[in-house]
């Protein structure tokens, strides 16, 4: 970061941003609050999610194909603004900054407004349901730029269900929702909701997953889990710990942090002291990415005993190797019109597909080749940037014809 980030600042602590007219391409802003520990890979910090997970992806991804790509995160610790992998990173304001009730507006909304105006992006990109994608659409309506929404789960279109504490920032959530220029939905499911419950139409984007340099996954010895384990989540380690008692033949692997909440560490330590309790057990707690994927090169299959997904990150690595997976959650994925994987209701289902992906090569071989090639044809990076590729395409186009709100006061940004 040293050697990419010396730029001088101006007055108002943030650096200057160059032209917008210096790229052929448009450019695109993350508004994605949590990202930094994920996007600059630091090995100390469990605030690691699949949405942040998936946008640091895709931010590398657009930069790599040409775009200018910007992200606006909370204030870590990092500098003002940080160049990194060809993604310029805003610092906002710091988690904990301000008093209780007021901060909600200063510093949080006033920080946040002064940061996405010095960006001055064409494109602002938000993932989750939160209030935060009311901020952005009404930043956008007012300044001329366009926004896209993008769903991370499947309960983002249900109703009251939305991982949203406050009754406010749920209003303001769906208030958004309204405003945005576009969404975007990772299957069918969250399609038909966003179209049933909301009025919206959406546009499908898969998610993407690059393979690290290096790998070279096998048939696998393992079975393997990897998710957040909190007790107010969906993700039911519990019922992986059930299914190691019923195959003790079998070798499991429990990779999962608390994710940094106070107040998690009791439902935590049980699950670990559980786990610590069957020898056929392997529990690592939390690690960084970067120490996960090679547990993806030993697994034999991937299970994910949640409640409801979106497209989980896991399953895009295990399905890049050609790893099966068993899940208790039907993430919409179809390979020729069939389920790609096994989609389970109870415990002793999967503990029964589970043991034939080891005794049945045959079995498994046809597995771990619908995965592949269900991965390369629909997750595929160069597969995904050329669904956003058109998307912000259009964005863009529609921008032209479409007057800034008169109530800004100010220009609206170039178009690219």
């Amino acid at each position: 970061m040293s050697a990419t980030a010396v730029e001088a600042r101006g007055d108002d602590g943030l650096l200057p941003v160059p032209s917008a007219n210096d790229s052929p391409r448009p450019h695109i802003c993350f508004v994605a609050l949590n990202i930094w520990p994920v996007f600059s890979r630091d090995p100390n910090n469990e605030l690691i999610g699949g949405a942040e997970v998936q946008q640091s992806i895709l931010a590398r991804a657009l930069a790599c194909a040409g775009y200018r790509v910007s992200i606006i995160c909370l204030d870590f610790g990092q500098p003002h603004r940080v160049l990194l992998d060809g993604v310029t990173v805003h610092k906002a304001y710091r988690p904990d900054a301000g008093l209780r009730v007021l901060r909600f507006i200063h510093p949080r909304l006033t920080t946040l407004w002064r940061v996405m105006r010095a960006v001055d992006a064409d494109i602002y990109y938000q993932r989750c349901s939160a209030m935060l994608t009311a901020v952005v659409a009404e930043f956008c309506r007012r300044y001329g730029k366009r926004s896209i929404f993008a769903s991370a789960a499947d309960l983002d279109f249900v109703p009251g269900r939305q991982p949203i504490r406050y009754l406010r920032d749920r209003w303001l959530f769906e208030q958004g929702l309204k405003r945005v220029d576009r969404i975007v939905v990772q299957n069918t499911t969250q399609q038909q909701n966003c179209l049933t419950q909301y009025g919206r139409e959406s546009t499908q984007i898969p998610s993407c997953y690059e393979l690290p340099v290096g790998v070279s996954p096998g048939k696998g010895d393992c079975v393997l889990w990897a998710a957040s384990i909190r007790e107010r989540d969906y993700k039911r380690p519990e019922l992986f710990l059930d299914l190691a008692r019923r195959l003790p033949q079998r070798r499991f692997v429990m990779i999962g942090g608390a994710g940094g909440e106070a107040g998690n560490h009791a439902y935590f330590d049980r699950i670990r002291d559980e786990a610590a309790a069957l020898p056929n057990v392997e529990f690592t707690g939390f690690l960084p990415l970067a120490r996960v994927e090679p547990y993806f090169d030993r697994a034999r299959v991937l299970v994910n005993t949640s409640v409801h997904e979106g497209m989980p990150n896991t399953f895009l690595q295990a399905w890049a190797r050609g790893v099966p997976t068993v899940a208790f959650v039907d993430t919409g994925a179809r390979l020729d019109g069939e389920p790609l994987y096994r989609v389970v209701e109870h415990v002793a289902e999967a503990a029964g597909e589970v043991e034939r992906l080891f005794t049945d090569e045959a079995h498994w071989a046809r597995a771990s080749a619908r995965c592949r090639k269900y991965f390369d044809s629909t997750h595929s990076t160069p597969k995904v940037l050329e669904r956003f590729g058109r998307l912000l395409g259009e964005l863009i186009r529609d921008r032209r014809t479409t007057p800034v709100h008169p109530d800004h006061g100010g220009r609206a940004g170039t178009t690219q």
